[in-house]
């Protein structure tokens, strides 16, 4: 099993950037493909960016593409979510999860993952 904790939410002008982290504790973190979803209020959680076992291979969701940047470092234990040119509509809870994996795939749908996070709020204003 392996548990998360996300931090590095906060209050953003639009246009702004934060950094989320994410630190894994219990099992080999190089054993779990790692995603981050978000949840704004009154929505369903949403995939945003998932990353491979190895770090190789990403996804992201095509409404943040080309501005949030998703790593990993399984030495420190780490996920992080790079997120620049923040618009109001990215305001959400921002959840790390992380699925077990033989292979070194990502993947885009919540049900797969069996870990979580409890989130970290990013706000942004406009």
């Amino acid at each position: 099993q392996v548990q998360l904790v996300e931090s590095g939410g906060g209050l953003v002008q639009a246009g702004g950037s934060l950094r989320l982290s994410c630190v894994a504790s219990g099992h080999t973190l190089s054993l779990y493909a790692m995603g981050w979803f978000r949840q704004a209020p009154g929505k369903e959680r949403e995939f945003v960016a998932a990353i491979s076992r190895s770090g190789g291979r990403t996804s992201y969701v095509d409404s943040v593409k080309g501005r949030f940047t998703i790593s990993r470092d399984n030495g420190k234990k780490m996920v992080y979510l790079q997120m620049n040119s923040l618009k109001p509509e990215d305001t959400a809870v921002y959840y790390c999860a992380a699925t077990f994996t033989y292979t070194d795939d990502y993947f885009l749908d919540k049900v797969r993952y069996g870990y979580w996070g409890q989130g970290t709020q990013v706000t942004v204003s406009s």
